[in-house]
């Protein structure tokens, strides 16, 4: 699933309840994080959820760029939607790719931050931070 495709299926909803079921539906979506995953080290801090993120660079070939892939879970179903959201966002990226991404303008237009409570887009903003962290460390390798 694309960003775009996302914020075009959003555009299609008009009620909010049913935006909050299709970000649930995104996360059920979302393939099953293994077990040896959910550690300290992959823990996001900052989210009122349980969440962890894993990424990992990968090549296309010797001389292409890294591009970043990530897994992810929560164990909160809007929260696990959120994280598809975010995974939509940078899928696919380079790390400098992923750096230059406004998430705070997308999460805006999906009219999200109006619609989380504050803690749910501190968590959202949380993860955000942690995958720019992950993109930086991937620049500089």
């Amino acid at each position: 699933m694309t960003f775009d495709a996302i914020r075009s299926d959003f555009a299609l909803l008009d009620e909010w309840e049913d935006r909050y079921r299709y970000v649930i539906e995104l996360g059920r979506a979302l393939p099953a994080l293994p077990e040896a995953l959910r550690t300290e080290a992959n823990k996001v801090r900052g989210c009122a959820s349980q969440v962890w993120l894993a990424s990992r660079g990968r090549r296309a070939g010797p001389t292409s760029p890294a591009v970043l892939t990530f897994v992810g879970d929560s164990d909160a179903h809007i929260v696990r939607g959120l994280i598809a959201i975010l995974f939509a966002m940078y899928a696919d990226k380079t790390a400098e790719e992923i750096l230059r991404v406004d998430a705070r303008a997308a999460f805006a237009e999906l009219g999200l931050e109006e619609h989380l409570t504050p803690q749910r887009s501190n968590g959202f903003f949380s993860m955000v931070e942690r995958i720019r962290r992950d993109a930086q460390a991937l620049a500089t390798a």
